[in-house]
């Protein structure tokens, strides 16, 4: 019995060293859980004001992404970029902010998926992953937020 006793704490302590690295891959935040959310809706046509897995816009994919992620977000671009810290450099899961001028508020966001891509919800294609130095969309940005 004591034999077996110490050989599970044995086992125990070699794994509790090993453990921590082990786990940290495993490790997952409401960022990687809102752009897999978002993955699974590839293909979803974009609808006005659409909040479901039937059409999205883009502010709704978002919306949608994070809350099945655990966090609840405000419903428009606008409302959205009003919360979370602004940042400079981007990390996976990071909203970015795009409007029609550098003055203007904003009328389009994304969920920044790392490697220079965004996935978003296009009025021209409906959910769909962009690079951020398209042409189109990179005039538009005006700034990225953390949750």
């Amino acid at each position: 019995m004591l034999k077996k006793l110490l050989a599970a704490l044995s086992l125990a302590a070699i794994i509790s060293t090993v453990a921590p690295s082990m786990g940290e891959a495993a490790v997952t935040t409401p960022q990687s859980k809102a752009i897999t959310t978002a993955k699974t809706q590839l293909g979803v046509p974009y609808k006005w004001g659409g909040m479901t897995s039937k059409g999205f816009d883009c502010s709704g994919l978002v919306k949608f992404s994070y809350s099945k992620a655990g966090k609840t977000l405000p419903r428009t671009a606008a409302e959205m970029y009003k919360k979370g810290t602004r940042v400079s450099k981007l990390v996976p899961g990071d909203l970015m902010f795009f409007a029609p001028s550098k003055a203007a508020r904003p009328t389009h966001v994304s969920i920044y998926m790392g490697s220079g891509k965004m996935i978003h919800a296009a009025s021209s294609k409906g959910v769909s992953i962009a690079s951020t130095s398209n042409t189109y969309w990179k005039p538009k940005y005006i700034g990225a937020k953390r949750i």
